[in-house]
């Protein structure tokens, strides 16, 4: 007797069918079925006062997910840690990826003891427990990819590189170097990506995620640009003045429509959705630096990142 002559299995193979017609369908963002990605600031008081403790930058409700997640792909968080004390976190995530906003201390991850400072950026493969001690008040920004692995009901259990620490003067000696030659050239976006010699074919941090160091030299403007890849932007210094415009659509003379303006504020963060045309600015009298983080690794890889630059012409290019 088949699956077919049983009446209650069946049943059971096709009570969840759906059928829709076609146009119905193929946009469930325009649709309502799935929300867009908000836009979403987070200050630096959340991370400055309080006990030790993980700060997850959740946005889980507007998206319509299990959370915390920042990102349909990525969780985003502020973690604090009182000196003298310790935090420990367990994600199920194939990559994660903090920075130093303040403080010292060192992480003990799969019997490697790696010791940070205000400016470094450490980055640890699969999760398993980690253990943070801090021994100066510390803050760290943290951005790992269970959102993503959550919803493909996976489990990280294969390592696809080694734990790597980025110090400060390694980052910011190579940011100076960008820096001059940007001088003699006058490029419009003048920094550095973080990458990984495992990470051979995406040339991003790790595999999924994809990490910046950037300045923003006063008086400069940065030309609208768009990527598939969310942003979670970390401003680390800036004076007022600098600001970020974001919009679905650019005029024929290159400029974004009908913007939505993101001041600028140091230790904050904020979203840059998917797809949407946005530019820099600083119209302080000081040059800032900012660190985007994005699941650009795991966008490259599918051959779906479609990042676009706005020339001076007003024409738009790949990079």
């Amino acid at each position: 007797m088949t699956t077919l002559d049983k009446p209650g299995k069946l049943k059971s193979l096709i009570e969840n069918c759906i059928y829709y017609e076609y146009t119905k369908a193929a946009d469930p963002i325009g649709s309502g079925a799935i929300s867009k990605i908000p836009f979403a600031e987070f200050g630096r008081e959340l991370h400055e006062t309080g006990g030790t403790r993980i700060i997850p930058l959740d946005i889980s409700e507007k998206l319509g997910c299990e959370g915390p997640a920042t990102s349909p792909a990525l969780c985003a968080n502020f973690v604090r840690i009182l000196a003298g004390e310790e935090l420990s976190t367990n994600f199920n995530a194939t990559s994660q990826i903090f920075y130093v906003m303040r403080g010292s201390g060192r992480t003990e991850f799969d019997g490697m003891d790696i010791p940070w400072k205000t400016g470094d950026f450490v980055v640890l493969p699969i999760g398993r427990e980690t253990r943070h001690f801090a021994g100066t008040d510390s803050a760290f920004y943290l951005v790992h990819d269970e959102p993503l692995l959550r919803y493909l009901g996976a489990k990280a259990d294969i390592q696809r590189f080694k734990p790597t620490l980025y110090i400060s003067e390694d980052s910011l000696r190579e940011l100076d170097k960008v820096k001059k030659e940007a001088d003699a050239v006058n490029r419009s976006r003048i920094s550095v990506l973080l990458a990984n010699k495992e990470i051979d074919q995406t040339l991003t941090v790790t595999h999924t995620l994809w990490a910046m160091l950037g300045v923003l030299p006063k008086d400069a403007v940065q030309l609208p640009h768009r990527h598939q890849s969310v942003a979670l932007d970390l401003i680390l210094d800036c004076d007022p003045g600098c600001y970020t415009l974001v919009g679905t659509r650019i005029s024929a003379k290159g400029e974004i429509i009908n913007a939505t303006k993101v001041d600028w504020k140091p230790y904050s963060v904020f979203i840059t959705p998917s797809g949407y045309w946005h530019a820099h600015y600083n119209e302080s009298s000081s040059e800032a630096h900012l660190i985007p983080m994005q699941d650009a690794g795991l966008q490259t890889y599918l051959r779906t990142l479609d990042i676009k630059f706005v020339l001076p012409n007003g024409e738009t290019s790949a990079p």
